[in-house]
C-alpha cells in the first residue's frame, strides 16, 4: 500500500439522479417513493471507495467496515444527489471518511464511514 499518511485530506465526489430503484419503497426500508437511506449509504460507500481505489496499491481494495450516518431530508425521484467524501484519518490500513450528501445546496445526509484496505486475492481466498 502507498504511504497511507499521504492520503489524509484526500477528497472525492460522486453523484446520482434518484431513480425508482433507489427509493425506500423498492429497498423495503420504507413505504414512500423517496431516496432510500440504504441507497444514500451505498452512494457514500462508493464515493469513499472510488477516492482511494487507484491510490492503495496494485491488488488492493478497500472494504466498508462501519457507517454512522444521518439522513436529514427526503429527496424525490428525479433529484440529483451529490456525495462528497474527505479522508480525515488514516490508521495503518483503516481509513476514516467524513461524508456529506447534498441535493443542490441542501445537506440531505452526513456522517462517518470507515473502510479497511485489504489484499483482494487474500481476502477472497477465505471463501474458497
Amino acid at each position: 500500500m502507498t504511504d497511507s499518511n499521504s492520503l489524509k485530506g484526500l477528497r472525492h465526489s460522486e453523484q446520482l439522479v434518484v431513480e425508482h430503484k433507489d427509493t425506500a419503497a423498492v429497498y423495503g426500508s420504507g413505504a414512500l417513493e423517496v431516496f432510500a437511506t440504504p441507497a444514500m449509504i451505498a452512494l457514500m460507500e462508493k464515493t469513499c471507495l472510488m477516492s482511494v481505489c487507484d491510490k492503495i496499491g496494485e491488488g488492493n481494495t478497500s472494504v466498508g467496515i462501519a457507517v454512522n450516518i444521518k439522513h436529514l431530508k427526503a429527496s424525490p425521484v428525479g433529484s440529483t444527489i451529490r456525495c462528497e467524501a474527505e479522508l480525515v484519518e488514516v490508521d495503518r490500513r483503516r481509513l476514516v471518511f467524513e461524508v456529506k450528501c447534498y441535493e443542490g445546496e441542501t445537506l440531505v445526509g452526513e456522517g462517518i464511514h470507515e473502510r479497511f484496505v485489504v489484499e483482494s486475492d487474500k481476502f477472497m481466498s477465505k471463501f474458497q
